[in-house]
């Protein structure tokens, strides 16, 4: 396995806007190539507000971020964003069919320098159990579990470096849950693997078992691992 380190935090603290709370206590934490982390913990210990202050999508208190080893200025955040993937549980979709929501990533400037692949989408839509026609359905009446294929889609499309999957399929059947991990496991099982990392954070320990090969705990954010799985 690579040692080469993708995402590092040092001394990493986010207190409570408006409050004295410490949401995070300080985290150090290195994601090297190939490394496939699970964490879990109980509801409110600091998965998520990990998870998303590492996607600079909640500013840290104090502590730091490094992409590749440098620190990401302000200017870099949009380019680390679309190299550095966050997933939510609750997947956000636009109007539209779902082709229009794989293709607008397109529009966007840290992504323009790419080329829309209907090839690439539906051999993705194929690993989720998913025909061609699943393109033209309107993302309205898509269910929780097709809503969350399409917004992975999205994302697995660019080819990022690295996937934050926040609690992916919580709010999932059985069968749509399976059909995420399956999407998340072709996406790292492939000659590019030793290029990429994951964070799965999960609330189900048997999950959190498949999908990691190592595994953190969090409780009152405070981080501790990993154990070996």
């Amino acid at each position: 396995m690579s040692s080469e380190i993708l995402v590092e935090a040092r001394a990493l603290t986010r207190v409570a806007d408006g409050s004295a709370q410490v949401l995070l206590q300080p985290t150090h934490f290195a994601l090297r190539k190939g490394d496939h982390v699970a964490i879990t913990g109980s509801s409110g210990s600091g998965k998520s507000v990990f998870l998303r202050t590492l996607a600079l999508l909640d500013g840290a208190t104090s502590g730091e971020i490094l992409w590749r080893g440098q620190p990401v200025a302000d200017a870099q955040v949009p380019h680390y964003r679309s190299r550095v993937c966050y997933l939510s549980q609750r997947p956000v979709l636009l109007e539209g069919t779902v082709e229009d929501n794989l293709r607008f990533p397109y529009s966007l400037k840290a992504s323009r320098h790419l080329l829309f692949s209907l090839d690439k989408v539906r051999a993705l839509l194929d690993r989720a159990g998913k025909g061609t026609g699943f393109l033209a359905k309107t993302a309205g009446d898509l269910s929780g579990g097709e809503a969350q294929v399409v917004s992975l889609i999205r994302t697995l499309q660019l080819d990022p470096d690295v996937l934050l999957l926040d609690e992916p399929t919580a709010a999932l059947d059985p069968v749509s849950a399976r059909e995420i991990e399956a999407l998340i496991q072709a996406w790292f099982n492939t000659d590019a693997a030793q290029e990429r990392a994951f964070i799965w954070v999960s609330h189900d320990l048997d999950q959190a078992r498949r999908m990691g090969g190592s595994h953190w705990t969090m409780d009152a954010g405070v981080m501790t691992g990993p154990q070996a799985q």
